[in-house]
């Protein structure tokens, strides 16, 4: 491996670190938004349990907080359900776009790396045609520096692919997957305001 990275010459130092950043969000993300931490499960019929128990107040809503972005969502439902619909659903909206917010951290870093690490991979391939170029001289070809010139190209060009694609594969993944449980957590807002103004109307 150490004599594949001397080949490859100076341009492969920054898409190893670009790598190594990319191996980290991808387990950062994978971690954060698994579906138990974002939306724990029965927490919104234990909120509502507890609410036809004990009604509303601020334990209740703090509690709730405190239960990842659902609970936050809930909460923010929660904390205005005495007040006409309209609001409510403002407040649910307003909490969902700070929750969005932090589902969506770290997307766009591994979106930038999927777009450069391509590029910086073509900047090595330049880099090692010029060495290439720079092998020939009015004597004859260095054999030498023309070896080293088609490493730093080859080997460049395909890091930059490799550290690419998966960022790629999982930035669009994660995109689906944050999408996928906004569109829950509006749902068990949804419901859970549903359910508590039906009772008030009662």
């Amino acid at each position: 491996m150490w004599e594949l990275i001397k080949a490859a010459g100076w341009p492969i130092w920054p898409l190893i670190a670009v790598s190594v950043v990319a191996v980290a969000l991808i387990i950062e993300r994978a971690l954060t938004l698994r579906r138990d931490q974002v939306i724990p499960p029965g927490l919104t019929d234990k909120v509502i349990e507890e609410y036809r128990k004990k009604g509303l107040s601020q334990e209740l809503v703090n509690l709730t907080a405190g239960q990842g972005p659902l609970g936050q969502v809930l909460a923010a439902g929660l904390a205005n359900i005495r007040s006409p619909r309209p609001v409510v659903k403002e407040a649910i909206e307003a909490a969902g776009v700070v929750v969005a917010h932090g589902l969506e951290k770290y997307l766009n870093a591994l979106a930038t790396i999927a777009t450069a690490a391509p590029l910086m991979g073509l900047l090595g391939t330049i880099i090692g045609m010029i060495e290439i170029f720079g092998s020939q001289t009015a004597t004859g070809t260095n054999p030498a520096q023309l070896a080293s010139g088609i490493s730093i190209a080859l080997y460049n060009a395909a890091m930059g692919i490799i550290v690419a694609i998966p960022a790629l594969m999982f930035y669009r993944y994660f995109r689906g997957k944050v999408d996928a449980l906004l569109i829950e957590l509006e749902q068990q807002a949804t419901r859970l305001v549903d359910v508590l103004h039906g009772d008030r109307a009662k």
